[in-house]
């Protein structure tokens, strides 16, 4: 009865605000965001489409652009703004900074009751794979804002473009673009310092140069917070790079890579603390590719390679003894992704793909005091190394200016659990296609799949070498409108999950045995009350045949943004969330949580004798709600970070 309450108030509450004050507003002046009715997206698609043309699901968070108060300065990771922006994401959290990984971590990033800590969620980077070559889950500590220009995140399966571990959606990093003005060479800095409560302190620095065709942007940063419990401290530090050259008009080249070391603790939980658990943590992704762009086609041949070494103090708890010694890992991710889109015929689009994968991870024990390698007992380390082999290709076909359909498919071939086919397909039906008024109705079907990971195949006693590809279908119908010239716009999806084959571990052995049934409803709508302010709200509602820790019932988020630069400098970005039936245990010892969240960030820029800067202050949790996320580990009451950002 609790639940239905709150879930009540906030519904009624976020509703009102985001669907039921629509009236049409005249604006003297259009800003940016609203000179295209449709979103411009890569992923599901591979190249730029409008996104009223896709059938899948995708939402688009801009950090930089969009919000930059909140996101671009406050934040070093983009995690906690994808959490509030994105319907049926929700993103594990334990303290004021950091997630760490293996025992006591939090990062896990659950989409409609799919987790990313099963490997079943892909983290991209310019539509390139970042997971973990041992366990299969992505590094959460990995996903810093200085790299970012924005983030698209799919919802549904994307295994047809990007394969294994894609099975319950894609979250698409974009990297910083350069923007190249012509004959206008340049170098653009800035650095961004913050401190805040728990010892907190945070730096930025990024520049942004043009010489000629030649573009590049560096950036590097720096963290650190004690936190607000005891044996939980954190420390970060990395740096990016990407460096862009155009041939010409129709042809680039570009290399990046980003590499980013933390050190953390897992502190265990209130009632069961431990010592000594710490995590020493290098991650590092490497790109090189080239692009083509034409009026036609477009395509691209990019090598990359995701890695990163791993050493882990277990720790021990009160009345125990030191680990003496500490567990060890590295592993890679390898590869090469080929792909071309081509208009072959009017109205037509066909995209034809090549992806190619090798999977690493070598796992040991060395002696904590000499360093040196341990001998083990049965399946206590491994030295692996397994391939990927895929071929896909998709046709987009706009039968008439109000009917597009789509479909596609992909084979899948891995070294142990063989090949696998995996179709989707869909349609878009838009009712109304003008520039004041637009809207689509999508209907999808699609299939993910995820092979077993290293860890479950090969590494501790319940690992089985038999195991066989998790799959999964999804069917969505959703709709979408915009009004006014996009200054409304709105959104309703309905989808229905139904996976097997899903790994379990019964008496001590993996096997495909699990199932998954999950349907629910998301909805967004954003509404620009006048060119630089304006709101926006999503919810998602889950129902799970069989619940899973850090999946909720219900979440929803209502934000007020004001971001006017030009006359008053002044920026303000608050957010209202509200989380309900959180479930941080399952079973016998079914625990559930309920909370809502007020954060809030306000800037302003100021010019003192001709030296112009800009001040921020943030808050979290300013309604000092009493909540946890992983259970036992609670959250911190409200926090505060201040600081300044100066361009140069």
């Amino acid at each position: 009865m609790e639940l239905k309450i709150q879930i009540k108030k906030v519904t009624f509450l976020t509703l009102a605000v985001g669907f039921n004050l629509l009236p049409a507003v005249s604006f003297a002046s259009e800003p940016d965001s609203l000179k295209h009715l449709g979103e411009v997206v890569v992923t599901g698609t591979r190249t730029q489409t409008d996104s009223r043309h896709l059938p899948q699901t995708v939402t688009v968070v801009e950090p930089y652009h969009a919000m930059p108060a909140l996101y671009a300065y406050s934040r070093q990771n983009i995690l906690p703004t994808l959490t509030e922006q994105v319907p049926g994401l929700m993103v594990t959290s334990r303290g004021m900074m950091g997630y760490g990984v293996s025992g006591g971590a939090a990062g896990g990033m659950m989409l409609r009751g799919i987790s990313s800590g099963a490997g079943q969620i892909m983290v991209l980077i310019d539509g390139h794979p970042q997971y973990n070559g041992v366990y299969g889950h992505s590094i959460a500590d990995s996903y810093q804002t200085m790299m970012i220009e924005h983030v698209e995140v799919l919802r549904g399966p994307a295994s047809m473009l990007y394969g294994s571990n894609a099975m319950g959606g894609v979250v698409n990093i974009v990297t910083r673009k350069t923007r190249h003005y012509e004959d206008f060479d340049r170098v653009n800095n800035m650095l961004n310092v913050g401190v805040g409560s728990y010892g907190t302190l945070q730096l930025d620095a990024s520049s942004e140069i043009q010489q000629g065709r030649f573009l590049a942007h560096v950036a590097g940063q720096y963290g650190c917070s004690d936190n607000h419990r005891p044996n939980m401290g954190f420390e970060q530090y990395g740096g990016y790079a990407k460096l862009n050259y155009d041939f010409s008009d129709k042809w680039n080249t570009y290399a990046d890579i980003d590499i980013t070391h933390f050190n953390a603790s897992n502190p265990g939980t209130v009632t069961d603390p431990m010592f000594e658990a710490d995590q020493w943590i290098t991650r590092g992704a490497v790109a090189v590719g080239v692009e083509n762009h034409y009026d036609k086609t477009s395509g691209r041949i990019s090598f990359y390679d995701n890695f990163g070494r791993h050493k882990i103090n277990d720790g021990y708890k009160e009345g125990g003894s030191p680990q003496e010694r500490l567990f060890r890992s590295k592993d890679a991710l390898m590869g090469v992704s080929v792909y071309q889109n081509a208009d072959l015929w009017e109205g037509g689009r066909v995209t034809i793909g090549f992806d190619y994968q090798g999977i690493y991870g070598h796992t040991w024990y060395t002696n904590r005091e000499t360093g040196k390698e341990e001998e083990n007992g049965p399946k206590q380390s491994a030295d692996v190394n397994n391939t990927e082999i895929a071929g896909y290709a998709d046709i987009r076909q706009d039968i008439a200016s109000w009917l597009t359909v789509d479909a596609g498919a992909r084979y899948d071939h891995h070294s142990v659990t063989g090949g696998v086919w995996v179709p989707q397909g869909g349609i878009v039906i838009r009712p109304t296609n003008n520039r004041k008024t637009c809207n689509e109705i999508k209907l999808m079907a699609s299939k993910g799949f995820r092979n077993p990971t290293m860890k479950e195949m090969y590494l501790y006693p319940p690992s089985n070498e038999e195991l066989e590809p998790e799959r999964m279908w999804t069917y969505e119908l959703s709709w979408r409108q915009r009004l006014n010239h996009n200054r409304v716009q709105y959104g309703v999806n309905f989808f229905v999950i139904d996976a097997d084959n899903i790994i379990q571990t019964i008496n001590r052995k993996n096997i495909n045995t699990g199932k998954i049934k999950n349907y629910g409803i998301e909805c967004d709508a954003k509404w620009y009350v006048m060119p630089y302010m304006w709101l926006d709200t999503n919810h998602s509602w889950l129902h799970m045949d069989n619940p899973v820790v850090s999946a909720p019932q219900y979440k929803g988020y209502i934000g007020l943004n004001w971001y006017e630069c030009i006359k008053t400098g002044l920026n303000i970005s608050c957010g209202l969330m509200q989380v309900c039936g959180l479930y941080t245990a399952v079973g016998q010892n079914e625990t559930k949580e309920s909370f809502t969240l007020l954060n809030a960030t306000v800037s302003r820029w100021i010019d003192m004798a001709g030296f112009k800067f800009e001040a921020w202050v943030n808050g979290e949790n300013l309604l000092a709600q009493k909540y946890e996320y992983v259970l036992g580990m609670p959250m911190p009451r409200a926090t505060f970070k201040v600081g300044v950002c100066v361009p140069f």
